[in-house]
C-alpha cells in the first residue's frame, strides 16, 4: 500500500476508450474497458503537477459492459462533414485506485516534492469533482468524479462473481520523455501495449515500465519548468495550509 494513495469513482452516460490508431478518422469503436492512459488523464483533470507522476494501480468495473452505436458527422480533413458510426460504452461506472511517485526527470522541481501537500490537495480535488472537466476517453463523453472506498465496492460490481475475463492485446498508454523511467525510453515518445485480465471485476494494471510490448514513435525533448512558467510551492497556498 502507498501512503499517497487516492480512491475515486468516475461515471458517465457514455465512454469511448479507443485505440489511438483509430482516432485519425472514420469509424471508432471503444475498448470494453478503460485504458491506463484514459484513467491517468482523468487524474490529470482532478489534480496534476509536473512534480509528480500518477500511477494507476487498479480499476473495478461496476456496471455491465454495454455498447451503443451512434451516427455522427465529424469534420473531414478535406473540409465539410463526413458520416461515421461511433460505438460507445453506455452507462459506465468505475472505481479507481492510484498513487503518485516523484518525477525524477525534473530535478529543477525538487523543492516542490512535498508528499503531504500533493496528497491532501489531490484528495480535496476528488471531493470537489476535479479541477477541470472530466472526460471518459473523449471530449463528448462527460464524466463525474466522487470519492469512494475501493475495497467496499466489490459487492456492487456486476462482475464480482466472474473469476477471470481476458480482453486480449490492447493499448496501455504513452510514455513521454519527461516521464520515462527506463533508460531505453529516455528522450523518446513510446506507445505501450499489454494484455489485461479482469478478475472478480478488478483489473490490476502493469506499471508503464513493466510493459514489454511497446513501439517507439519519435525522439522527444523534455519541456523545462522554471520561475517563468511554474510557480511551484507558491501555488495553491491557501489549499495547502487547509486541514
Amino acid at each position: 500500500m502507498h501512503e499517497n494513495r487516492v480512491e475515486f469513482q468516475v461515471s458517465g452516460d457514455y465512454a469511448l476508450f479507443s485505440d489511438p490508431i483509430t482516432r485519425v478518422g472514420g469509424e471508432k469503436c471503444s475498448y470494453q474497458i478503460p485504458t491506463y492512459e484514459a484513467l491517468k488523464g482523468i487524474l490529470h483533470s482532478i489534480y496534476w503537477k509536473p512534480t509528480i507522476i500518477w500511477i494507476i494501480d487498479e480499476v473495478r468495473v461496476m456496471n455491465p459492459i454495454q455498447t451503443e452505436t451512434k451516427g455522427v458527422k465529424p469534420l473531414g480533413y478535406g473540409g465539410g462533414n463526413e458520416l461515421s458510426y461511433y460505438t460507445y460504452l453506455k452507462s459506465v461506472c468505475y472505481q479507481v485506485r492510484a498513487h503518485f511517485i516523484w518525477n525524477m526527470n525534473r530535478p529543477e522541481l525538487a523543492d516542490d516534492r512535498n508528499e503531504n501537500k500533493h496528497h491532501n490537495i489531490a484528495k480535496r480535488m476528488i471531493t470537489r469533482g476535479g479541477r477541470r472537466d472530466i472526460f471518459l476517453g473523449t471530449r463528448e463523453c462527460q464524466g463525474y468524479v466522487e470519492a469512494c472506498d475501493f475495497d467496499s465496492g466489490a459487492k456492487n460490481s456486476a462482475y464480482e462473481s466472474i473469476n477471470e475475463l481476458a480482453f486480449g492485446f490492447m493499448y496501455h498508454g504513452i510514455t513521454y520523455a519527461d516521464e520515462a523511467i527506463l533508460d531505453e525510453d529516455r528522450g523518446k515518445m513510446t506507445v505501450r501495449f499489454w494484455r489485461p485480465v479482469m478478475r472478480n471485476g478488478v483489473i490490476r494494471f502493469l506499471r508503464p515500465e513493466e510493459c514489454t510490448d511497446k513501439r517507439y514513435i519519435h525522439d522527444m525533448e523534455i519541456k523545462k519548468f522554471d520561475v517563468d512558467n511554474f510557480t511551484g510551492t507558491r501555488e495553491f497556498t491557501e489549499e495547502e495550509m487547509a486541514e
